[in-house]
């Protein structure tokens, strides 16, 4: 049954009009986003169909074109669409932190390390370097690996601070395992990493593990750092 077959009240788009698009579902938020279904699916139908796909919105958003055009129906121009909103998002959370302290609102940083982050196949390293005031000067990807292992040079990320003449930093992998717990190789890395960055004064504030759909684990939380 097309949506517009349905009750006017339990239409996803009506419902996010009266209700705010928390009362939604993934599956219903996607749905607004395609528009409209296949035949024989409605938008609802083909947005279930892709959460279960790709296992997640997170898997979903990390998607290749190649993986995402492989459901009847998600084309290119749908992928184009997909990664836009994405990057309006990345954008509007890096305003945000740009304009104030980073850990006023700490969520902000977790969100916006999610949206960079969570879903990806490969593990990724990631910093956000802050001026004193603890906004937002950039964020960048600086090493990349395989799914256990990423080759971290210290010097590397000394030689990034100094470049951005940052004076804090939020360090940031992902686990594509979906376990967030930090290894002792993880622990001993930061632990290198801030000895480094306190040579040049740039203060490391947390180490965040992005891992799935979970909350972001952080080291100053756990008492790490």
């Amino acid at each position: 049954m097309a949506i517009t077959d349905w009750p006017e009240d339990e239409r996803p788009r009506e419902r996010l009009l009266t209700q705010g698009a928390a009362a939604l579902s993934d599956a219903e938020l996607l749905a607004i986003f395609l528009r409209v279904g296949v035949r024989g699916k409605s938008a609802v139908d083909l947005a279930r169909e892709l959460i279960r796909h790709f296992g997640s919105l997170n898997h979903l958003f990390a998607a290749t074109q190649g993986e995402f055009s492989l459901i009847p129906g998600m084309g290119p121009a749908k992928y184009a669409q997909l990664q836009a909103v994405l990057e309006m998002s990345r954008r509007a959370l890096a305003e945000e932190l740009k304009q104030g302290n980073a850990f006023a609102t700490p969520g902000s940083v977790r969100d916006y390390l999610r949206l960079h982050l969570a879903g990806l196949k490969h593990e990724v390293f990631f910093a956000l370097w802050l001026d004193s005031q603890n906004r937002l000067i950039a964020s960048e990807e600086l090493f990349r690996g395989t799914l256990t292992q990423t080759s971290v040079y210290p010097r590397e990320v000394v030689k990034k601070a100094l470049m951005h003449n940052a004076a804090a930093v939020v360090l940031a992998h992902n686990h594509p395992s979906g376990v967030s717990e930090p290894s002792s190789a993880d622990q001993f890395l930061t632990r290198e990493l801030k000895q480094a960055l306190a040579l040049v004064d740039v203060r490391v504030l947390d180490h965040f593990i992005v891992a799935g759909a979970a909350q972001p684990l952080s080291f100053a939380e756990r008492g790490l750092l």
